[in-house]
């Protein structure tokens, strides 16, 4: 026999969030999964009624009450949910009444679809990623197996040249050859897998501040809303300070080719995460860095495919550099995110902070 002790462990532990209303719709249990969900503390909302954890809840709170009544169970579709805080959720709900004719219960199970449709996206940019490394690889060995042959024939062709001046033109052939191989490496990524070790995400933020700060001379603003709470990250200290500078320096020099270098802020900001799932990998404990920017944005046409090499919004941009960046946070086994619109672009770098599986 189960007892009831033993009952509140499994809700406690599910992924679902779960919330046990009352006869007057007031919120006896909430589970630690619809703390985070509607990021509200269980002990703060304990006894409240279900309409002060929403803005404009009136219709929400019809059907419930509805359901007391008749004892009816019912789902609610892609229903929007306006929190306290200001932030909206789209979810799917279900509400099941439980009792008998002295005491009423209603068992609320809330699905955020925008967590799933979060994840379809993210599963489909992941395939997207690995169609880009497979063409990459096999562009990079067609192409530089031909540049091998083409600069040894130069280098021949060098010395075979009767006069020292005619050698120019080899050495034009030799060194166009070598920035090619040098781009292919470079669309490559990275030659070597990270090596981990623990460091605090404050540490990349700074030095890529500094570095920012030198190449501006003072004229941009930069701020920094840290969470300094968050434990220490197992990363590549050199490839993760490559992967946001090339974020943030893009950002520097979009503001600055729009002409609003002094009026243009780039913030870096780091928060947690509890329960966030990254590919097929659900995380306890996730750190959430992002660089926002008041430029111009990133054109509506290439902002979903920004990330592919070759592709960039600046006329003097290579297009390698947030693709080089994917690859770095994919090898620490996160994610990057990006939502741009005019005055305001999002960066968002997701890192596992805990041990990575496997190593």
């Amino acid at each position: 026999m189960l007892t009831d002790r033993f009952l509140r462990q499994i809700l406690d532990n599910l992924t679902t969030a779960v919330i046990m209303l009352d006869a007057e719709l007031r919120v006896n249990y909430i589970n630690p999964a619809a703390e985070i969900l509607l990021a509200v503390s269980g002990q703060r909302v304990a006894l409240q009624h279900f309409g002060e954890l929403f803005n404009d809840s009136e219709a929400a709170i019809q059907p419930l009450e509805a359901a007391i009544l008749s004892a009816n169970p019912f789902t609610k579709r892609e229903a929007q949910l306006n929190l306290t805080n200001g932030q909206t959720l789209m979810v799917d709900y279900s509400v099941t009444p439980i009792g008998n004719q002295n005491t009423s219960w209603l068992l609320m199970e809330l699905h955020p679809r925008d967590r799933l449709l979060r994840i379809t996206k993210e599963e489909a940019q992941l395939s997207k990623q690995e169609v880009t490394k497979v063409l990459v690889r096999g562009l990079a060995h067609e192409i530089k197996n031909p540049l091998g042959g083409i600069r040894g024939a130069a280098q021949l062709l060098a010395r075979e040249l009767p006069e020292p001046s005619l050698r120019d033109y080899t050495d034009v052939i030799i060194e166009e050859a070598d920035r090619l191989r040098n781009l292919v490496d470079r669309m490559l990524g990275p030659y070597r897998p990270p090596n981990l070790q623990p460091l605090n995400i404050h540490e990349i933020t700074e030095r890529v501040f500094s570095l920012i700060e030198a190449e501006t001379q003072g004229e941009l603003t930069l701020r920094r809303d840290y969470d300094p709470s968050i434990p220490d990250i197992m990363a590549d200290r050199e490839q993760l300070i490559q992967a946001l500078l090339n974020i943030v320096r893009n950002a520097m020099q979009a503001i600055a080719e729009s002409g609003a270098l002094r009026q243009g802020r780039i913030t870096l900001r780091t928060r947690t995460l509890r329960q966030f799932t990254i590919g097929q990998v659900r995380h306890r404990l996730v750190c959430r860095l992002e660089v926002i920017d008041n430029g111009p944005g990133i054109p509506a046409e290439i902002v979903e495919s920004i990330f592919y090499p070759m592709v960039s919004g600046r006329a003097e941009g290579t297009g390698l550099g947030l693709s080089i960046t994917q690859n770095i946070i994919s090898q620490h086994q996160g994610l990057i995110e990006c939502e741009s619109t005019s005055g305001r672009t999002v960066f968002t770098l997701f890192l596992p902070l805990e041990p990575i599986p496997g190593d």
